[in-house]
Protein backbone atom coordinates (compact mmCIF):
# COMPACT_ATOMS: atom_id res chain seq x y z
CA UNK A 1 0.00 0.00 0.00
CA UNK A 2 1.44 3.38 -1.00
CA UNK A 3 2.37 5.76 1.82
CA UNK A 4 0.59 9.07 1.32
CA UNK A 5 1.63 12.58 2.35
CA UNK A 6 -0.97 12.46 5.12
CA UNK A 7 0.40 9.12 6.37
CA UNK A 8 3.86 10.66 6.73
CA UNK A 9 2.54 13.78 8.44
CA UNK A 10 0.52 11.74 10.92
CA UNK A 11 3.51 9.47 11.56
CA UNK A 12 5.58 12.54 12.45
CA UNK A 13 2.83 13.91 14.71
CA UNK A 14 2.62 10.58 16.54
CA UNK A 15 6.38 10.47 16.94
CA UNK A 16 6.66 13.96 18.42
CA UNK A 17 4.12 13.05 21.09
CA UNK A 18 7.19 11.53 22.77
CA UNK A 19 8.50 15.04 23.46
CA UNK A 20 5.96 15.19 26.29
CA UNK A 21 7.94 12.45 28.05
CA UNK A 22 11.29 14.30 27.97
CA UNK A 23 11.68 15.80 31.44
CA UNK A 24 13.81 18.92 31.71
CA UNK A 25 15.73 20.12 34.75
CA UNK A 26 13.74 23.34 35.15
CA UNK A 27 10.75 23.16 37.52
CA UNK A 28 7.33 24.62 36.96
CA UNK A 29 6.96 27.99 38.67
CA UNK A 30 4.80 26.41 41.38
CA UNK A 31 7.63 23.88 41.94
CA UNK A 32 5.19 20.96 41.85
CA UNK A 33 7.27 19.06 39.28
CA UNK A 34 9.78 19.45 36.47
CA UNK A 35 8.58 20.75 33.11
CA UNK A 36 8.78 18.63 30.00
CA UNK A 37 10.23 19.68 26.67
CA UNK A 38 6.87 19.98 24.94
CA UNK A 39 5.70 22.43 27.62
CA UNK A 40 8.95 24.35 27.29
CA UNK A 41 8.50 24.67 23.51
CA UNK A 42 4.90 25.86 23.85
CA UNK A 43 5.90 28.40 26.50
CA UNK A 44 8.68 29.77 24.30
CA UNK A 45 6.25 30.22 21.42
CA UNK A 46 4.14 32.38 23.74
CA UNK A 47 7.24 34.35 24.75
CA UNK A 48 7.89 35.07 21.08
CA UNK A 49 4.34 36.30 20.53
CA UNK A 50 4.42 38.58 23.56
CA UNK A 51 8.02 39.84 23.65
CA UNK A 52 8.90 40.35 19.96
CA UNK A 53 9.31 44.11 20.50
CA UNK A 54 12.45 43.36 22.54
CA UNK A 55 14.29 41.60 19.72
CA UNK A 56 17.62 43.08 18.73
CA UNK A 57 16.21 43.99 15.30
CA UNK A 58 13.14 43.47 13.12
CA UNK A 59 11.98 39.86 13.27
CA UNK A 60 9.33 37.72 11.61
CA UNK A 61 7.44 36.53 14.67
CA UNK A 62 5.80 33.69 12.78
CA UNK A 63 9.19 32.27 11.82
CA UNK A 64 10.49 32.71 15.37
CA UNK A 65 7.47 30.79 16.71
CA UNK A 66 8.07 28.02 14.16
CA UNK A 67 11.72 27.71 15.21
CA UNK A 68 10.80 27.52 18.87
CA UNK A 69 8.17 24.86 18.29
CA UNK A 70 10.72 22.80 16.34
CA UNK A 71 13.98 23.49 18.20
CA UNK A 72 13.76 20.82 20.90
CA UNK A 73 12.09 18.03 18.92
CA UNK A 74 15.56 16.44 18.69
CA UNK A 75 15.38 15.78 22.43
CA UNK A 76 13.10 12.86 21.62
CA UNK A 77 16.29 11.03 20.61
CA UNK A 78 19.01 12.74 22.65
CA UNK A 79 17.36 14.13 25.77
CA UNK A 80 18.00 17.49 27.43
CA UNK A 81 21.45 19.04 27.97
CA UNK A 82 21.20 21.35 31.02
CA UNK A 83 23.68 24.06 32.07
CA UNK A 84 25.55 21.68 34.37
CA UNK A 85 25.85 18.89 31.80
CA UNK A 86 29.30 17.37 31.32
CA UNK A 87 28.76 16.70 27.61
CA UNK A 88 30.87 18.55 25.06
CA UNK A 89 29.29 21.03 22.68
CA UNK A 90 30.55 19.14 19.62
CA UNK A 91 29.11 15.84 20.85
CA UNK A 92 25.75 17.45 21.58
CA UNK A 93 25.66 19.15 18.16
CA UNK A 94 26.49 15.91 16.34
CA UNK A 95 23.86 13.89 18.18
CA UNK A 96 21.19 16.54 17.73
CA UNK A 97 21.93 16.84 14.01
CA UNK A 98 21.43 13.09 13.57
CA UNK A 99 18.17 13.29 15.49
CA UNK A 100 16.94 16.21 13.39
CA UNK A 101 17.62 14.34 10.16
CA UNK A 102 15.77 11.25 11.41
CA UNK A 103 12.76 13.05 12.83
CA UNK A 104 12.17 15.57 10.06
CA UNK A 105 12.89 12.78 7.60
CA UNK A 106 9.60 11.21 8.68
CA UNK A 107 7.76 14.03 6.90
CA UNK A 108 7.10 14.44 3.17
CA UNK A 109 10.38 15.53 1.61
CA UNK A 110 9.60 19.19 0.96
CA UNK A 111 8.04 19.76 4.36
CA UNK A 112 10.80 17.84 6.10
CA UNK A 113 13.48 19.86 4.33
CA UNK A 114 11.77 23.12 5.31
CA UNK A 115 11.59 22.11 8.96
CA UNK A 116 15.19 20.89 8.96
CA UNK A 117 16.32 24.18 7.45
CA UNK A 118 14.47 26.13 10.15
CA UNK A 119 16.01 23.94 12.85
CA UNK A 120 19.49 24.47 11.42
CA UNK A 121 18.90 28.23 11.15
CA UNK A 122 18.00 28.27 14.84
CA UNK A 123 21.11 26.31 15.75
CA UNK A 124 23.42 28.62 13.76
CA UNK A 125 21.76 31.72 15.28
CA UNK A 126 23.00 34.03 12.51
CA UNK A 127 19.74 35.61 11.32
CA UNK A 128 17.77 38.14 13.37
CA UNK A 129 14.94 35.63 13.75
CA UNK A 130 17.24 32.91 15.02
CA UNK A 131 19.16 35.21 17.36
CA UNK A 132 15.92 36.26 19.00
CA UNK A 133 14.66 32.67 19.20
CA UNK A 134 17.94 31.60 20.85
CA UNK A 135 17.71 34.49 23.29
CA UNK A 136 14.23 33.41 24.37
CA UNK A 137 15.43 29.81 24.75
CA UNK A 138 17.91 31.08 27.36
CA UNK A 139 15.59 33.70 28.87
CA UNK A 140 12.76 31.35 29.83
CA UNK A 141 14.78 28.92 32.00
CA UNK A 142 16.67 31.84 33.56
CA UNK A 143 13.35 33.40 34.57
CA UNK A 144 12.14 30.07 35.94
CA UNK A 145 15.26 29.56 38.03
CA UNK A 146 15.14 33.08 39.44
CA UNK A 147 11.46 32.88 40.35
CA UNK A 148 11.80 29.44 41.96
CA UNK A 149 14.59 30.75 44.23
CA UNK A 150 17.37 29.04 42.34
CA UNK A 151 15.64 25.97 40.93
CA UNK A 152 18.13 23.79 39.11
CA UNK A 153 20.97 26.25 39.80
CA UNK A 154 20.72 25.59 43.53
CA UNK A 155 20.26 21.84 43.05
CA UNK A 156 23.47 21.61 41.02
CA UNK A 157 25.62 24.32 42.66
CA UNK A 158 25.65 26.49 39.53
CA UNK A 159 27.69 29.65 40.09
CA UNK A 160 27.06 33.27 39.16
CA UNK A 161 29.88 33.04 36.64
CA UNK A 162 28.33 29.97 35.00
CA UNK A 163 24.98 31.72 34.69
CA UNK A 164 26.49 34.83 33.13
CA UNK A 165 28.59 32.72 30.75
CA UNK A 166 25.75 30.41 29.70
CA UNK A 167 22.96 32.94 29.35
CA UNK A 168 24.53 36.37 28.96
CA UNK A 169 26.05 36.37 25.45
CA UNK A 170 23.06 34.67 23.84
CA UNK A 171 20.37 36.84 25.44
CA UNK A 172 22.43 40.03 25.01
CA UNK A 173 22.91 39.27 21.32
CA UNK A 174 19.26 38.56 20.57
CA UNK A 175 17.36 40.67 23.10
CA UNK A 176 19.60 43.18 24.91
CA UNK A 177 16.74 44.79 26.83
CA UNK A 178 15.78 41.43 28.26
CA UNK A 179 19.38 40.78 29.28
CA UNK A 180 19.45 44.09 31.19
CA UNK A 181 16.54 42.79 33.27
CA UNK A 182 18.22 39.39 33.65
CA UNK A 183 21.43 40.93 34.98
CA UNK A 184 19.48 42.59 37.77
CA UNK A 185 17.59 39.40 38.61
CA UNK A 186 20.68 37.19 38.61
CA UNK A 187 22.83 39.59 40.62
CA UNK A 188 20.10 39.97 43.22
CA UNK A 189 19.50 36.22 43.38
CA UNK A 190 23.12 35.33 44.03
CA UNK A 191 23.55 38.20 46.50
CA UNK A 192 20.58 36.95 48.50
CA UNK A 193 21.85 33.38 48.23
CA UNK A 194 25.22 34.44 49.64
CA UNK A 195 23.48 36.14 52.55
CA UNK A 196 21.41 33.03 53.27
CA UNK A 197 24.53 30.86 53.26
CA UNK A 198 26.35 33.24 55.61
CA UNK A 199 23.34 33.41 57.92
CA UNK A 200 23.18 37.21 57.75
CA UNK A 201 19.84 39.00 57.55
CA UNK A 202 18.95 40.32 54.08
CA UNK A 203 19.14 43.97 55.13
CA UNK A 204 22.26 43.66 57.25
CA UNK A 205 24.93 46.31 56.76
CA UNK A 206 27.68 44.61 58.46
Amino acid sequence: MQTTILDKQLSFLREIDRLKTVVRQSPLLDKSRKENSAEHSWHLAMYALLLNEYACGPVNTNRVVQMLLLHDIVEIDVGDFPIHSDSSGSFQAEEESKAAERLFGLLPQQQGNEFLALWREFERAETEDAKFAKALDRFQPLLVNVFTHGGTWTENDVSLEQVFSRYGPVIQRGAPQLWAVCEQWVTQHFSEQALRVSGMPKDSTG
